[in-house]
């Protein structure tokens, strides 16, 4: 659900958990009922559609429309590369158009124009693998919680626990549209790199903050009864009611529906935890000691996160705004801290919107891409993904996340929009630097016109999107399917 619709609606939102810069309600709507949807909801969604979605570049249809038209197709077939596959394995030769966009960037931001798409996920293991071959990347972050990615980097390090177990827990309320056998073979293949690799591993983050599990708690406490004991009984009282043994999904459930005040003492606890820790002095330990000292504090700074993100007032639209805000300059921070912690070249995985340099809406003030072009400039590379047709899972947008998950199919895209002109390039599946293209490509990736941004709900609106001032490289897919669940444990 965006967050206009949000506004209109008067809903609170219950999870500020959606990529696409939107907000999900998480208790149903009166009177909704989540049924199959297919392409006719495409077709009602485009009713709504802005006058640029329906007096779009190249419509209505004229003699010089037409000829722009040619140039402006001629130009991204100039600068199409072609991809052989989607599928994860395999050559990956077709990707090196991909290798010099990316140059020496540190992070790379990698979108999804819906979260429930197999090739999108698919894709996102083929380009990391590519990148770890060809460009020395060595961790994968996804649009997760902070120690969700704790318990699955566990696995692909060390082998610790059972993966699908892993997913089955952590991946409930809105993050279940990651529990999918895409991400579950991504994993897999991680762990079968580091068994071969053991001494040049590949790592997983989460770098979200709308949960916080029990590790997260666990650690810090940990670390203070191990290296500064006169501190645990002042730590564990600030903590004491906070460290939560239930699922991200009923907890993000609960937590938001605490009273504000209540919520904003939360926070003003773990910020009393956090600057205890930082205030500590550095010592002079070993340099594990001061790693130990530094994950710490991350650990007790993404539990702060997490609750201040809850403190803001979910009732209020300039609030929700500034929380979506501060959600992705923390999830931004989240990945910095770890680049400059670890060394490593991340593949960021997130939706489009969150990876891109604009949110093209007003209520969704700034993004991740923005925070870490920010912080990293050219460093930072952001590629995102449009598609014609297909299907993916989703949640019906007006019950929110504790709806049934479903299959949810559109048709091809309509004249007027990005998607329409991307697909007839000659290349059923490309990637293109949207920076090196030819002049005609580029002012015509300039200019905001509809696109598909769907996130976790649907259906949404098309949203006006300048694709060029959105991304560096876009990926164009002709047609997706629905992304895999994975059965209960």
């Amino acid at each position: 659900m965006t967050s206009r619709r949000i506004r209109r609606a008067g809903l609170v939102p219950a999870a500020l958990l959606l990529s696409l810069g939107t907000l999900v309600s998480a208790a149903p709507a009166h009177g909704a009922a989540a049924s199959p949807r297919t392409a006719s909801a495409q077709h009602s969604v485009s009713a709504q559609q802005s006058a640029s979605a329906r007096q779009g570049t190249f419509a209505p249809a004229s003699a010089s429309r037409h000829g722009e038209e040619r140039r402006v197709l001629r130009a991204l077939e100039r600068a199409a590369h072609p991809l052989r596959s989607t599928g994860p394995y395999g050559d990956t030769r077709d990707l090196r158009a991909l290798s010099r966009a990316v140059g020496d960037a540190r992070v790379v931001g990698l979108g999804e124009a819906t979260h429930g798409s197999r090739e999108f996920l698919t894709m996102k293991h083929r380009v990391f693998r590519h990148l770890v071959a060809e460009k020395g990347f060595r961790t994968f972050s996804l649009e997760a919680p902070w120690s969700t990615g704790t318990r699955l980097n566990d696995y692909v390090l060390h082998g610790k626990g059972d993966p699908r177990r892993i997913m089955d827990e952590e991946f409930r309320g809105v993050y279940k549209l990651m529990d999918k056998a895409e991400y579950l073979e991504l994993f897999a293949w991680m762990r079968a790199h580091n068994r071969s690799h053991p001494h040049d591993p590949v790592r997983f983050m989460g770098n979200d903050v709308g949960h916080a599990g029990p590790e997260a708690y666990d650690r810090v406490t940990r670390y203070v009864a191990e290296a500064h004991p006169r501190l645990l009984p002042r730590v564990t009282e600030l903590y004491r009611g906070l460290r939560t043994a239930t699922s991200p999904g009923t907890d993000m459930d609960e937590y938001p529906a605490l009273p504000l005040a209540e919520r904003r003492e939360r926070a003003e606890r773990t910020g009393r935890v956090l600057a205890l820790l930082e205030g500590l002095p550095a010592g002079s330990g070993d340099a594990a000691d001061r790693r130990a000292r530094a994950l710490a504090v991350q650990h007790a700074r993404v539990i702060d996160q997490m609750t201040r993100l809850y403190a803001f007032d979910l009732a209020d639209s300039e609030q929700i705004a500034a929380a979506m805000r501060y959600r992705d300059r923390v999830m931004a921070g989240n990945v910095a801290w770890w680049q400059r912690h670890t060394g490593d070249k991340i593949l960021l995985s997130a939706h489009n919107t969150h990876v891109a340099y604009d949110s093209f809406d007003p209520a969704y003030p700034k993004t991740q891409g923005a925070f870490l072009r920010d912080r990293f400039g050219p460093h930072y590379v952001s590629i995102g993904f449009t598609f014609d047709r297909g299907s993916f899972r989703g949640f019906d947008s007006e019950a929110g996340p504790t709806a049934p998950e479903e299959t949810f199919a559109v048709g091809a895209a309509r004249p007027g929009g990005n998607e329409y002109l991307l697909d007839r390039v000659r290349h059923r599946d490309y990637l293109v630097d949207l920076r090196t293209a030819p002049a005609p490509a580029r002012a015509w990736l300039a200019e905001p016109r509809p696109t598909r941004n769907i996130g976790a709900g649907w259906p949404v609106p098309e949203q006006d999107i300048a694709l060029g001032g959105a991304h560096d490289v876009l990926v164009h897919l002709h047609r997706v399917t629905a992304a895999t669940p994975l059965p209960a444990t």
